[in-house]
């Protein structure tokens, strides 16, 4: 029981087992399965706003491209899903069956050669992490090594964004353009339109976020993340200490880029759908939102904020639809202004001190009542009943 307390008593630890039970536990016993498939996407933009925490928290490197791999995770998974509907049967009315539709629309008469290893599952797991990482470590090792960092950045991850953007709505045969890619239906022959798949696909959503707050939970307490803090704050010094600076740029960057390439494709799974408008640089400011609501210090308050930022949007864009973007911005404001460290400062600023005062004064008091009963001197022993003179007499009198 000890060492469990102790466990428990880390910081973190209990932010992360709270995160669970809401998740896991209220959540799905408050919700019906549309408003729980709605939180569930909310979810997937919390892997983006965690490696937000990562990059910009941590490494103290602003990205304003995040959106780029989210939505390259997101197709890459919308890939194999589009490929699985588009079997021959399905397509038998297509002038050339067995290819997605919107190829079809666009006079493809063949599949083109990158597409064919998306037939693959394996392949597609291994591409939702490996080709947003592989994009990242181009962009962060040719900028990071030349020492470009900052604002400037940050203006070159948005550049890459509206790239991207530009290139899959221009590639209209290729990527389904500006409609993206819709009418995802099964994978592996599991409808995942179902209310029951709905369900499940939260849970390993939860189950997949949950696991990555873990993971960058332990490499912050890491060695490396005690260079990201060292290299945020005084970037010369790690240097000339003899560590190579860039590269451990260039790592925490690829780590944010996978995990917003999971989140990409868990939303593809859950939505049915993927576009281009994911991937643009508004989405991308949106996710850095979502981490600075949240606090960018922390990963559970990221997970918040993503949650509190996009239930605002649903709520005022439901009741109030020619007013919500003005409440939305009201929001990030007032939120920023009066928080500015996010939704942890809150905790950390007043929920916390709060708290210790109050055990404090449980302590105190604890310690005032032992003390008034040491100060009273111990009752007297009781004395022992008188044997009697006799006992064989007594014995016989009884």
């Amino acid at each position: 029981m000890i060492p469990l307390k102790k466990w428990l008593l880390k910081p973190g630890t209990g932010s992360t087992l709270i995160l669970a039970v809401f998740l896991l536990a209220v959540l799905p016993l408050t919700l019906d399965v549309f408003r729980l498939n709605l939180v569930g996407k909310y979810l997937t933009y919390a892997f983006v706003a965690i490696g937000l925490v990562m990059v910009w928290g941590y490494g103290g490197v602003l990205s304003l491209g995040q959106g780029v791999f989210f939505g390259l995770g997101g197709y890459a998974m919308a890939m194999f899903l589009k490929l699985e509907a588009s079997d021959p049967v399905s397509t038998k009315i297509q002038s050339t069956p067995g290819i997605p539709d919107f190829m079809d629309w666009n006079q493809l008469t063949e599949l083109p050669t990158f597409w064919i290893p998306f037939k693959s599952l394996p392949f597609t797991l291994v591409a939702v992490i490996a080709v947003p990482t592989l994009l990242a470590f181009i962009i962060s090792y040719a900028m990071f090594k030349r020492r470009v960092g900052g604002v400037y950045f940050a203006i070159i991850t948005q550049a890459v964004a509206l790239i991207l953007s530009v290139l899959i709505i221009g590639r209209q045969g290729y990527t389904g353009g500006v409609n993206g890619m819709t009418d995802l239906k099964t994978l592996v022959g599991w409808d995942i339109r179902t209310d029951s798949a709905k369900v499940i696909l939260y849970y390993v959503c939860c189950a997949l976020l949950l696991a990555s707050i873990v993971l960058c939970a332990w490499v912050q307490k890491s060695k490396l993340g005690t260079l990201l803090l060292a290299m945020r704050d005084k970037e010369d010094r790690v240097r000339f200490s003899g560590y190579d600076v860039a590269m451990f740029k260039v790592a925490v960057f690829c780590l944010g880029a996978a995990l917003s390439g999971i989140g990409g494709a868990l939303f593809a799974l859950q939505v049915g759908f993927m576009s281009p408008s994911f991937v643009g640089i508004v989405p991308s400011i949106e996710m850095v939102i979502y981490a600075a609501v949240g606090g960018r210090m922390s990963l559970v308050g990221a997970v918040y904020g993503a949650l509190l930022v996009n239930a605002g949007k649903t709520l005022f864009s439901e009741t109030f639809p020619d007013l919500w973007l003005f409440l939305m911005a009201a929001l990030f404001i007032g939120v920023t202004m009066a928080f500015p460290n996010g939704l942890a400062g809150l905790v950390e600023s007043h929920l916390k001190p709060w708290w210790q005062k109050r055990q404090a004064e449980r302590r105190s008091i604890r310690e005032r009542v032992a003390a008034a009963q040491a100060s009273y001197p111990e009752p007297p022993a009781p004395r022992p009943a008188p044997k009697p003179l006799n006992p064989t007499l007594s014995g016989q009198q009884a």
